[in-house]
């Protein structure tokens, strides 16, 4: 759309040049039709103004939209770096936790091992200390 505007406005200065050098001429064989050429030339100017106008708020736009894609790009990049760094020290810290978890596990076996024999021991002390009385039945 840019360039479009910017042919057109090339087109209508080019246009506008002609048209200022046939009207400027010395030679009175176009006098008839010179209240016409200016008017043409007046509406001309203002196409011109009009593109102008166009073509700067266009180039305007793209500017900040660029400026802004920058900003968005430079934002994601950041962002993304720093997602990155928590998933490497989030997954450091989850074989952390892994390890200590099968550490854990290990102890919580040896000591349910412990007590399962401490409780074999105490029932087979129980057996032969404990006294149980006869019913008489």
């Amino acid at each position: 759309n840019q360039a479009d505007m910017q042919q057109g406005l090339d087109g209508v200065k080019l246009a506008l040049k002609v048209l200022n050098e046939y009207y400027a001429k010395e030679d009175k064989a176009h006098t008839a039709g010179s209240g016409a050429g200016s008017s043409i030339i007046g509406l001309l100017e203002v196409v011109e103004s009009d593109f102008s106008k166009d073509l700067a708020e266009i180039e305007t736009t793209e500017e900040t939209a660029a400026a802004e894609y920058e900003r968005q790009t430079k934002e994601n990049a950041v962002e993304k770096t720093t997602k990155t760094k928590d998933v490497e020290y989030k997954t450091k810290e989850s074989v952390g936790f892994d390890k200590e978890s099968a550490e854990l596990k290990t102890d919580r076996e040896q000591v349910q091992a412990e007590l399962d024999a401490v409780l074999e021991y105490l029932e087979k002390i129980h057996k032969e200390c404990d006294e149980v009385a006869e019913t008489y039945a």
